[in-house]
């Protein structure tokens, strides 16, 4: 016999999850009648409807061949009204009563079930109903109960947990929970435990999908002595977070359908028709006449979306649904023929909702930053009102994910107990995997730089980290790297090379999910980066965010706007601010941070290095000789981004000032960016190699066979080509402002001059260029100074961070003091 164990009807009327609470939703609409005919269809030999702490949709079906009566019992630990729920099987009115009267107090309960050989079995045992589960619950729970299930709405990474931990309980292990619990089990054997399976349905999607066999049973009554004696198998597949949201939307949509009487519009509306074959069972006819001729009439046509974002969400919804079907076949074959019940509807519906919900997100995303840049905020009003609308939309999955989430979390915590091991999710560092978010990765910068090395480390050191970026280019795989393609993409007005990527939320959380990350680091506050925030507050894990770029500086610089710059900073320090930490590369930005308001216990002074062995002195030759204008000439270097905001403009007046006063001088500028023609405008006439974008070995003996690198900017929070620099074996000079001061001994390894002063860097260049001795033996020190600074070694420090993040679940943490910013004092510095 086969049996599906745990199931509900439209009389379990209160819901569990706060979303069908908000609608005013009970938590199943299935009629009994139809839960039979489908549990009969899909090979059950017998119905049972598990109502909570009901028995009337047993009753309506009692007079029906091959059922009994069951319920779900709602109980409670006395002492902190932790919940439970009990199957209770095969029983009458007189003791549903009975039960109903001391459900309260679990300890009455299972002793009431014992005493009158009632077959029970918890459910969901490691799933917390109310939040107040813990280990010691459960192993209380090991001493009241024998039978166990292993839920078909819980993910099998749960109920596998739940299995092993069964598997390997003991006599001693039982007799040490009864002396801590000062509870004796009244039952012998007790660490023998038996399994049962049901499918916890709620919505009729799902029914009979996990079961429970007995293999020689040909009665309830048989089939119930088998699961006493341990004759039971347990089948069929567990849940995953899209099984559980495609629930919530079936539950959800059955309400409005019944509240609104939607079902006459099923047969004439392309929309409630498709709707119908993806959230409800047995929808299997042929669309009617008026729902075809709405299809292809309106696909005729081939509705376009209207990018100015001022369509409704039911609009726009609307005219994406009615395109997908028309251009998914696996959408459009649905529609035309039915569910059929596929086991997979639960795919194709995140499908459906990712495709649907992305490209209307896009539309209201435009109409977001277009209002802010022309600063129409009535607008801007209107569009987020319209986007967190289609958010609510989504909620069902932010749901689902985020409760999975925590089950994984406490299951591990179990097993880990009773395995005597760290769990999964613990804070030791081998344990640790990363996901890092960045929307730069393809891009020639620093940070990409820094992050290419990082996951060589990784690599190398067995760490498991993993770049998440967005990026719509044709890229190579690359180990180490997620690549996602954005749905839309976003130009900005001042910048036009800098391209905002909306990413695609939902199939980033199912990534994040499914490759069981516990912990966030994000490197940019941008669209993505609010999907990583996002994405840990749903998955419940930690998030660390690294500031290395001065946005708000760079936004005046652009716009020479400072409302503009004044808007970024409050943004910024809102977005740094979720962060359970914050990490800075100096201890210059931890201050400015500190001072606009990010609270300095966040706040992390991350140590960084640089690659020894790939900028070297020994790489020096003649690949810029041809370039010189003549072989005394002395070369200076600066390598970065071409624009305004790194403070060419007074690169480009000390250099015309150095060559009028007859200096032998040449300058090399690697790099590209909007500020390049006019930079070579300004030098025309002068001694200027402009290289463009070098890399790799290239840019290595570039860095080498030049004798000076100036980088004036002072708006760099690190400087990672400072540090290049000095490993080639080039004195720096930098300026008093941002994180590159932090980078160099002044006096030893170079010069530290005043920012945004032309006759300040002059004065430093001449009076470097006065002693080529002095200037070459502080490129000897610089060398022996980076090689303090060694890569690996920065990343491993920095790795060891993430053990010392507090997590979503209550785990305390403490921050190394050498790396915390919390006071001034040199003890740290010299730290």
């Amino acid at each position: 016999m086969k049996i599906d164990l745990h199931v509900h009807s439209k009389f379990s009327k209160r819901p569990s999850e706060w979303i069908l609470k908000k609608l005013g939703c009970p938590e199943s609409f299935t009629d009994p009648l139809h839960l039979y005919r489908i549990a009969k269809k899909r090979g059950m030999s017998a119905v049972t409807i598990t109502d909570h702490n009901t028995i009337d949709g047993c009753h309506e079906i009692a007079r029906l061949p091959d059922t009994f009566v069951s319920e779900e019992v709602t109980t409670y630990f006395p002492e902190d009204r932790c919940k439970l729920h009990v199957l209770v099987y095969d029983i009458d009115e007189k003791k549903h009563q009975e039960i109903q009267k001391i459900r309260e107090n679990v300890f009455d309960l299972s002793a009431y079930l014992r005493e009158n050989r009632i077959t029970h079995v918890l459910a969901h045992p490691l799933f917390s109903i109310n939040g107040k589960l813990s280990i010691e619950h459960f192993e209380k729970c090991l001493l009241l109960f024998k039978n166990f299930e292993l839920n078909g709405a819980r993910n099998e990474e749960q109920n596998r947990c739940l299995e092993l931990v069964l598997s390997i309980l003991t006599p001693e292990k039982i007799e040490q929970l009864a002396e801590k619990h000062n509870l004796t089990p009244s039952f012998i054997f007790p660490w023998v435990k038996y399994l049962t399976g049901g499918s916890d349905d709620h919505s009729s999607l799902t029914i009979a999908r996990r079961y429970t066999e007995v293999e020689a049973a040909e009665c309830a009554e048989q089939f119930l002595r088998g699961i006493e004696q341990n004759e039971a198998k347990v089948a069929g597949p567990g849940s995953t977070p899209k099984t559980l949201a495609h629930n919530v939307y079936s539950v959800a949509y059955q309400f409005y359908q019944h509240k609104f009487d939607l079902k006459q519009y099923v047969n004439s509306d392309v929309i409630f028709k498709f709707l119908d074959r993806f959230l409800q069972v047995g929808q299997d006819r042929e669309p009617g006449l008026l729902a075809r001729l709405d299809f292809y009439w309106n696909h005729g046509k081939k509705h376009r979306a209207d990018r100015g974002g001022n369509g409704t969400v039911l609009n726009l919804l609307r005219q994406e649904t009615h395109r997908l079907i028309w251009d998914d076949p696996q959408l459009s074959e649905i529609f035309k023929n039915g569910n059929g019940d596929s086991e997979t509807l639960d795919e194709k519906w995140f499908h459906f909702v990712d495709k649907v919900s992305t490209k209307a997100l896009g539309h209201f995303t435009d109409h977001v930053l277009d209002s802010l840049s022309g600063a129409h905020f009535l607008n801007l009003f209107s569009a987020l009102g319209s986007a967190g609308a289609l958010y609510s939309v989504l909620a069902p999955y932010f749901v689902a994910f985020s409760i999975y989430s925590e089950d994984r979390h406490f299951g591990n915590v179990v097993l880990a107990g009773f395995l005597h091991e760290k769990p999964n999710c613990s804070k030791s560092a081998g344990s640790l995997k990363v996901a890092h978010f960045t929307d730069t990765f393809y891009e020639v910068n620093g940070v990409a730089g820094t992050l290419k090395r990082q996951i060589g480390a990784a690599l190398r050191t067995g760490k498991n980290y993993t770049v998440i970026t967005c990026d719509p280019g044709h890229h190579a795989s690359n180990e180490g790297v997620m690549n996602f393609k954005p749905i839309g993409v976003y130009e900005t007005p001042v910048y036009p090379e800098q391209k905002l990527f909306y990413p695609p939320f939902l199939e980033m959380l199912d990534y994040c999910y499914n490759e069981a990350f516990t912990h966030i680091h994000c490197a940019t506050p941008g669209p993505l980066g609010l999907a990583a925030l996002a994405i840990a507050r749903i998955l419940k894990i930690p998030i660390v965010g690294t500031y290395h770029t001065a946005l708000p500086q760079y936004s005046q610089y652009l716009t020479e706007d400072a409302s503009v710059a004044e808007l970024m900073w409050k943004y910024v320090l809102w977005y740094y601010d979720q962060m359970d930490r914050v990490y800075v590369p100096s201890r210059s930005t931890a201050t400015e941070l500190a001072e606009r308001g990010i609270p300095r216990r966040k706040i992390v002074v991350t140590p960084r290095g640089v690659d020894n062995a790939r900028f070297h002195p020994a790489k020096r030759c003649g690949c810029l000789d041809g370039h010189c204008s003549s072989e005394e000439a002395v070369k200076l270097l600066y390598v970065g981004r071409v624009s305004k905001e790194k403070n060419l403009e007074i690169l480009v007046k000390a250099f015309r000032s150095l060559v009028q006063s007859g200096e032998k001088v040449n300058l090399f500028v690697v790099g590209d960016g909007p500020y390049r023609d006019e930079m070579e405008q300004a030098l025309t006439e002068t001694p200027t190699i402009f290289m463009g974008y070098v890399e790799g070995e290239a840019l290595a003996e570039v860095y080498a066979s030049c004798d000076l690198f100036v980088f004036p900017s002072t708006t760099d929070t690190f400087g990672n080509v400072v540090l290049e620099g000095q490993a080639s074996g080039l004195p720096v000079i930098v300026t008093n402002c941002g994180g590159p001061q932090e980078n160099i001994i002044p006096g030893k390894t170079g010069m530290v001059v005043e920012g945004n002063s032309e006759k300040s860097l002059l004065d430093g260049i001449q009076i470097l260029l006065s002693d080529i001795q002095r200037l070459k033996g502080m490129g000897k020190a610089a060398r022996r100074y980076a090689e303090s600074r060694s890569f690996d070694i920065a990343f491993n420090k920095a790795w060891d961070l993430y053990t010392e993040t507090p997590d979503a679940f209550g785990t305390g943490y403490q921050v190394p003091w050498m790396w915390s910013f919390q006071t001034e004092g040199p003890e740290r510095r010299s730290a």
